[in-house]
């Protein structure tokens, strides 16, 4: 029998691997992917620069022609002061920040039930979930405003607030990342004696933390950046929002690009910063919540 293996091992010799390979291409490799990524970043970041350099050039502060070529903070100050960007701050904050709170609440709640509770119809709620992801959000627009109408928020912060109180992605990115957390976590607790919301309040959304950074990142980034909705739901000065300042400030100086693109950074810098905060967080969110359907 041993040497019946040892002419067969002789006479099929083993592939090589992947590891094993030593050709040119395989030295290239690494140096090509480098240098793709290092294209790709220049493409993403050249944009980016532009709008810094022009930002920070020494224009007019209408005639948009620049005298001495130097670098200066002047725009910032003429386009902060000129925008009104105070008041539109504290809305959109105060949105942004509202919805995200409503859409950690209302998601965690929801993905925990369609993670963990088993009831009848659980597949059809879940499927009427992610038919909501692909329904964009000017379809209903219409029906939205007249529920708002018939309550009496239009031009209030419950117009910009509720139609995103809930989202159809934060309910499976939650339900997601619950289904990588050990199920008999909830079962030692629930021995101890603990209700279901005491088993989510104190040991679920504790470990689910970059999830929840993950949403709330979402959440936040897409209320800065909404422009239909202010635009839609409110026509009162004291609810104009940072997109609807960027938009009414653009109108006005268009002639001006160097105003313009310091305007435009004004109103990125909250949502950079808040990024830079929590993107560790936020890859272990994106990363765990597709190891597990």
């Amino acid at each position: 029998m041993e040497s019946i293996n040892r002419n067969y091992s002789k006479s099929n010799p083993k592939p090589p691997t992947l590891s094993q390979g030593t050709g040119f291409f395989d030295r290239l490799s690494p140096w090509l992917n480098s240098v793709l990524l290092l294209l790709g970043a220049i493409l993403v970041l050249l944009p980016l620069g532009v709008v810094l350099l022009t930002s920070f050039s020494s224009s007019g502060a209408v005639s948009g022609v620049d005298r001495t070529g130097s670098l200066t903070l002047e725009n910032y100050r003429d386009a902060w002061n000129r925008g009104q960007f105070l008041l539109a701050f504290a809305n959109s904050a105060l949105v942004a920040l509202a919805v995200t709170a409503f859409q950690i609440v209302t998601s965690a709640l929801a993905g925990y039930a369609l993670a963990r509770l088993r009831f009848r119809g659980r597949q059809a709620v879940l499927l009427i979930v992610l038919a909501t992801l692909v329904i964009p959000f000017q379809i209903l627009i219409i029906p939205i405003f007249l529920v708002l109408k018939w309550g009496h928020l239009i031009n209030t912060y419950w117009a910009l607030i509720l139609p995103t109180a809930a989202n159809g992605f934060g309910i499976f990115l939650m339900r997601q990342y619950f289904q990588t957390i050990p199920v008999e976590l909830e079962e030692a607790a629930a021995l101890d004696g603990a209700t279901r919301l005491q088993i989510l309040w104190q040991i679920i959304l504790p470990l689910a933390r970059p999830a929840i950074v993950t949403l709330s990142l979402f959440a936040f980034i897409g209320e800065w950046n909404d422009l239909f909705k202010p635009l839609i739901f409110t026509t009162r000065p004291e609810l104009r929002t940072v997109q609807l300042a960027l938009a009414e400030f653009q109108e006005q100086f268009t002639s001006s690009w160097a105003l313009l693109m310091a305007a435009v950074v004004i109103t990125t810098i909250p949502v950079i910063v808040l990024f830079l905060l929590a993107q560790r967080q936020f890859i272990r969110g994106i990363a765990a919540t597709g190891i597990k359907n």
